[in-house]
């Protein structure tokens, strides 16, 4: 088995135990079932797609949830009755499960389903009072010039 010991970034960081987290569920799942085979996409800086090959389903046969930091994809096969005797079964004819972990403020923004593909849009939408801002130091205003006092050098605050 092969195991990542994170105990080292654990130690020097705060408030990454999510992703460390994820990484070691992601460790102790590899190797597990591969069905169905997806691409997952860089659009953009904030745009990603998901393409999972889902042939032989359809819409009604598949349900997409998002919650907060997870898309569960599940796939839910039919039960047909061939009309003659099968001789091969290469088709893969069963049902899914299929989870993919969402960065924070990521959501679906739309899916589609065509040619056996099903496309699901992503989107990155930080609030704005999460984005970066320039801080002030001191938490002073800049420093204005007053009218009338330009000659001399002198900046007065407003």
């Amino acid at each position: 088995m092969n195991r990542m010991d994170l105990t080292p970034f654990r130690r020097s960081t705060v408030g990454f135990d999510r992703v460390f987290d994820l990484m070691e569920r992601q460790a102790r799942g590899a190797g597990g079932d591969n069905y169905p085979p997806f691409n997952i996409e860089r659009r953009g800086d904030d745009d990603y797609r998901i393409t999972l090959a889902v042939a032989g389903f359809r819409k009604s046969d598949l349900d997409i949830v998002a919650q907060q930091n997870l898309l569960v994809v599940t796939g839910r096969k039919r039960d047909e009755v061939a009309e003659g005797e099968m001789l091969h079964v290469g088709i893969a004819n069963r049902g899914f499960e299929r989870r993919f972990e969402l960065a924070d403020y990521v959501r679906v923004a739309n899916a589609d389903l065509a040619d056996g593909l099903l496309v699901i849009d992503l989107v990155r939408e930080v609030p704005e009072a999460m984005k970066p801002k320039k801080i002030a130091i001191g938490g002073q205003q800049p420093l204005e010039v007053v009218k009338g006092d330009e000659d001399d050098g002198d900046s007065k605050a407003a």
